[in-house]
C-alpha cells in the first residue's frame, strides 16, 4: 500500500444499505455524529420491506446491494436493516473485507432498562421468527419477558409517507394493544422505518414506555471502527451526502427530501438489474 493510500482511503463514502427509506433514520444519526463523514446511502426500494421475504431471496439480495456500494468506493459498510443483519450479516462478513457495522434489535439495553422485566418488541415477521433474534433473547434477556409485535406493512407506511393520522394510528392502536395491556414498561422499535412513526407511538402510548431505537449506538460504533481503522476523514469541511434507490427517482427523491428535510437530494442512478421477487 503506498503511503498517501490512508489518507485517500479515509475520504471514501460510508456505505448506509437498508431495504428501503427506514435507514434514513440511520442516516441522520451518522450525519450528526459524523459530520465530516462522505456518505452514500442505498435504498433497494422497489422491493422493501425484506422482512416478509424468503432468508435464501435475503440474503442474495443483500450480497448484491452491498457489493454495489463497494464498488462505488466505500470504505465501510453500515448495514441499516434489521432483517438483512439477522439473516445475511454472516454471509456479508464472510465475503468482504471492510469493517461492517450491523443494525440489531435493543434486546440487550432494553433488557438493562426494563424494571418491569417485560419488554415489547415491535418488528417484521423475519425479524421475529429469526435464530438470529432468539440468540439475543437468550444471551441477554433470558429473564425478561419479551412480547413480540409483528407488524406487517408498518414499513410500506413509512415508505408511503403515511407517517400520522386517523388511518396510522388506528393501526399502531392494534398493534400496540397487547403491549398497552402488559407489563411492559420499554419498547424497542425493532425495524429502522418505525422511528419516523415514533411521534404518533408517543401519542397513543403516552409516556407509558421507554422507547428504544440504536441510531446514535450505531453512529458510535461505526465511529469506533473507522477510529481503529484509522480511516476516520478529518477533512475540515462538511461531508456531502447521495442517494441510490432502486425506485423510479422522482418518487425516491419526494421520499429522501420528506424524511432527510433535504430540499435538493443528490440522486445517483440505480445501476443493478434487480431480480424477480422470490
Amino acid at each position: 500500500m503506498s503511503p498517501s493510500r490512508p489518507a485517500v482511503f479515509a475520504q471514501a463514502p460510508i456505505g448506509v444499505f437498508d431495504s428501503g427509506v427506514g435507514g434514513l433514520s440511520i442516516w441522520r444519526a451518522l450525519r450528526q455524529s459524523l459530520p465530516n463523514e462522505h456518505l452514500l446511502y442505498l435504498a433497494d426500494s422497489r422491493y422493501a420491506p425484506y422482512g416478509d421475504r424468503s432468508p435464501k431471496w435475503i440474503v442474495e439480495r443483500t450480497l448484491q446491494m452491498t457489493q454495489l456500494l463497494v464498488d462505488q468506493g466505500c470504505k465501510a459498510l453500515v448495514i441499516a436493516c434489521n432483517t438483512a443483519t439477522l439473516v445475511a450479516a454472516p454471509a456479508l462478513r464472510s465475503r468482504l473485507s471492510i469493517p461492517i457495522i450491523a443494525i440489531e434489535p435493543a434486546i440487550k439495553p432494553a433488557a438493562a432498562l426494563s424494571r418491569s422485566r417485560s419488554v415489547a418488541l415491535m418488528a417484521t415477521s423475519r425479524t421475529l421468527d429469526s435464530g438470529g433474534l432468539q440468540n439475543l433473547i437468550d444471551r441477554y434477556a433470558s429473564d425478561v419477558e419479551v412480547i413480540r409485535i409483528p407488524c406487517p406493512g408498518l414499513a410500506d407506511r413509512v415508505e408511503a409517507l403515511q407517517l400520522s393520522g386517523p388511518e396510522i394510528e388506528a393501526e399502531l392502536k392494534e398493534r400496540l394493544a397487547p403491549a398497552l395491556q402488559s407489563q411492559a414498561d420499554t419498547l424497542v422499535l425493532g425495524c429502522t422505518h418505525y422511528p419516523f412513526l415514533r411521534p404518533t407511538i408517543e401519542a397513543i402510548s403516552g409516556s407509558r414506555f421507554h422507547i428504544l431505537e440504536p441510531s446514535f449506538a450505531v453512529a458510535a460504533q461505526v465511529h469506533r471502527r473507522l477510529e481503529q481503522a484509522n480511516c476516520l476523514n478529518t477533512q475540515a469541511q462538511a461531508g456531502n451526502s447521495a442517494f441510490i434507490s432502486s425506485a423510479p427517482v422522482d418518487q425516491a427523491q419526494k421520499v429522501i427530501q420528506a424524511l432527510t428535510g433535504l430540499s435538493e437530494p443528490t440522486m445517483l442512478a440505480f445501476p443493478i438489474h434487480s431480480p424477480s421477487a422470490l
